[in-house]
């Protein structure tokens, strides 16, 4: 895998969000089913694309194809507020998908969002390590088959925000973050975490996401998704309007 950042990797422009979600349930499917030699690993994202996605994936085109029992859900980031609370990344992907699909509840792996944030990283840093089979990351044997990634308007993506230490972590699979411009506490993978990774996914759509993404595809380092890179693919699947086009 000769592995990729923002600026090289494959621009897939659609029409809209719902092509993008329809688009993604398809690929998505066809990886999961590929993975035959052990659990498809996939971290999850939150966000209004992603959402119809989910709906998708629960929808008996795909229900019953999916290999849900061999795929593993983790999160790639939430913020630190209880499973049910609306702002929960869990709350949304369980109710738009997790609770209609045969997943056996053991592959489902949340984000801990109570007590200490810096215990609730290093607890779900050692849930991903134990599906990982070591503690430390190898080159050419990615964590993830798939990171799903969105990107905010200032330039953040999962919870890597700008102006953060989280930004500077190198060690660390799991860590916290306090946003400055925005509410709550967050758990978020980190930036070695998501490198370890077979495909990286950006989902956007709506000319919203247009400045962010034109900055970030030309490699600003101001933003903090430009300093995302996989070992993998990386792919950004856009709509027109995000794309400026």
């Amino acid at each position: 895998m000769a592995g990729h950042d923002v600026k090289t990797g494959e621009m897939i422009v659609l029409a809209d969000g719902e092509a993008i979600a329809q688009y993604m349930a398809k690929w998505l499917t066809q990886q999961a089913l590929a993975k035959k030699d052990g659990p498809f690993v996939l971290a999850l994202s939150g966000g209004s694309t992603p959402k119809r996605l989910y709906q998708i994936l629960a929808s008996e085109e795909y229900a019953g194809r999916f290999p849900w029992a061999n795929t593993q859900f983790f999160f790639g980031d939430e913020r630190f507020v209880p499973a049910d609370d609306p702002a929960s990344n869990y709350n949304m992907v369980e109710t738009e998908m997790l609770e209609h699909v045969p997943v056996p509840i053991g592959n489902i792996h949340r984000m801990p969002t109570s007590g200490d944030p810096a215990a609730a990283a290093a607890q779900y840093q050692a849930e991903l390590q134990k599906v990982y089979g070591s503690d430390t990351l190898q080159p050419g044997r990615p964590l993830f088959d798939v990171v799903m990634l969105g990107l905010g308007d200032n330039g953040h993506t999962a919870s890597l925000f700008p102006r953060q230490p989280v930004l500077q972590e190198r060690k660390l699979w799991v860590s916290t973050c306090v946003p400055d411009d925005a509410p709550h506490t967050r758990l978020t993978l980190t930036y070695p975490a998501i490198h370890s990774s077979r495909h990286v996914v950006f989902m956007l759509a709506g000319a919203a996401k247009k400045e962010a993404f034109a900055k970030v595809r030309a490699g600003d380092p101001a933003e903090p998704a430009s300093h995302i890179t996989t070992e993998g693919e990386l792919i950004w699947l856009l709509d027109k309007a995000a794309a400026g086009q």
